[in-house]
């Protein structure tokens, strides 16, 4: 899988993330964009800044099920980037257990999410 597409994949796993957290409390229609942003937007940006840092766009960590401890890793740090980032914009405390379970979930939904990619590119390599 090439950089640009693990990038624009790992946002959508972020967002699907994002989404299935408010579909657990019961809210899927339009009027949660705003705090849907709320949300997925620190958390994008703070995926963003931390992932190349742990080396999560070099082909050795995205082929090898070893390097999974990786995304957990790097999630586990930047939902509270993220849950800070978004206190600041709402002008509020950071709320320690929203925190803590962006950081699981986040973690969860982002290996499950390299796990699919290590899989599709030994996939890829089977094939050629």
């Amino acid at each position: 899988m090439s950089r640009k597409m693990l990038v624009t994949s790992d946002a959508v796993a972020i967002a699907l993330v994002t989404f299935a957290g408010f579909a657990f409390h019961g809210e899927t229609d339009a009027s949660i964009l705003p705090r849907f942003l709320l949300s997925f937007v620190p958390l994008t940006i703070a995926w963003f800044i931390l992932a190349p840092l742990l080396g999560l766009y070099q082909p050795e960590t995205t082929s090898n099920p070893k390097q999974l401890w990786r995304p957990a890793l790097a999630m586990i740090f930047a939902a509270p980037l993220a849950a800070l980032l978004r206190a600041n914009i709402l002008g509020s405390m950071v709320i320690p257990v929203f925190a803590n379970v962006l950081a699981a979930t986040s973690a969860l939904g982002m290996v499950v999410w390299r796990g699919i990619v290590i899989l599709l590119n030994r996939k890829g390599r089977e094939a050629r």
